[in-house]
């Protein structure tokens, strides 16, 4: 398997990538539909809401967390998790202009 050769890409594009990898698992997306329901720091078991093994919720969990999109804290014997809202309306500003892109050549030329 080849290096992804990030460092030719402008920084916004690696952010985009890296933005965009979120929402390129339904689990991921799960766990933060989960966290927005919850509109707190939710302790409980994850795993049982959401349906899959601790290793497998575990894992998506790092991810998020090292996206910068959830924070997790510890309390007593379990983690913590909520939105970092912060870092989820940058995501949000940056998804939003690139996704805003709109074709302005009307003429099909492809």
């Amino acid at each position: 398997m080849g290096l992804a050769k990030t460092e030719m890409f402008t920084d916004l594009q690696n952010e985009i990538a890296l933005f965009a990898k979120v929402f390129g698992h339904p689990a991921r997306v799960a766990i933060l539909q989960q966290l927005f329901k919850i509109d707190a720091c939710y302790c409980g078991d994850l795993v049982n809401e959401i349906g899959l093994a601790q290793p497998t919720i575990s894992q998506h969990l790092k991810e998020l967390k090292h996206l910068g999109l959830i924070k997790g804290n510890v309390e007593g014997t379990s983690v913590c998790y909520c939105i970092n809202a912060e870092n989820w309306t940058k995501m949000k500003e940056t998804m939003l202009l690139f996704l805003h892109q709109d074709i302005t050549n009307k003429k099909d030329c492809c």
